[in-house]
């Protein structure tokens, strides 16, 4: 117990505090399968509420940043990571979501590729975690995650978006393997390709992916502004 009945008291007069909290989603090699799967990076709490146990990266809004640059700052102070794009998700309020006080929390997210992620901090305190496998987080960040995933699933449908997990040149098996990783099923390749292909804004780059065993697969590139929106305009 936090709160005595003092200070609960005193809670109630107090006006809430503001936070910000990011998702931050890049595809990892599965530890099983060695598929690309959809992970995140989580911060254990070191003081109380919730001590020990792993959060999204986040912390207080101070009165002279705006909320794009606290959610860019905490993510450099907590991950190392500095994303290319970073959207504001949604306001997450509940009245007890916070044991110790009320806390509004602003959510962005950011989707980073593969080379970005590779460059995160990972400590004993930052790790990353698969998105579709999370124990109990902190406070109310368990719904937060869900919320982002469902987000995310939905977007998969105007194509852009998944150019954000990709580098500059793909295969088309790798965007397949993207929405595979977020949607988490298999897709039919013939299929997949065929539609892909039809993609105004997928251009073929007259390279070839080098390094297999096989004959190497023709690489691909985006040429429309990969963006959250159905039209490919990035929201505010």
């Amino acid at each position: 117990m936090y709160a005595t009945s003092a200070n609960v008291a005193e809670r109630r007069l107090a006006p809430p505090s503001l936070a910000i909290s990011t998702v931050i989603f890049a595809l990892r090699p599965s530890e099983s399968s060695g598929r690309p799967t959809l992970w995140l990076p989580l911060v254990c709490r070191i003081r109380e509420p919730f001590k020990d146990m792993w959060a999204l990266p986040g912390g207080p809004l101070q009165h002279d940043e705006s909320l794009q640059d606290a959610a860019s700052r905490n993510l450099r102070e907590t991950t190392g990571l500095a994303p290319q794009y970073l959207e504001q998700l949604y306001a997450f309020g509940g009245v007890h979501r916070s044991p110790a006080q009320r806390v509004v929390s602003i959510v962005y997210w950011a989707l980073v590729q593969p080379t970005e992620a590779a460059l995160a901090d990972e400590s004993e305190n930052v790790r990353w975690f698969r998105a579709d496998r999370l124990a109990e987080l902190a406070f109310d960040h368990n719904a937060i995650v869900d919320y982002a995933l469902w987000r995310l699933r939905n977007k998969m449908a105007y194509g852009s978006i998944a150019y954000h997990l990709l580098g500059e040149f793909f295969t088309l098996a790798q965007v397949r393997e993207v929405y595979e990783a977020v949607l988490d099923r298999q897709l039919d390749p013939a299929n997949f390709r065929r539609q892909i292909k039809g993609t105004p804004e997928i251009e073929e780059t007259g390279e070839y992916l080098q390094g297999g065993k096989h004959r190497p697969p023709r690489l691909y590139r985006f040429t429309g502004t990969p963006g959250l929106g159905p039209d490919n305009r990035s929201t505010p």
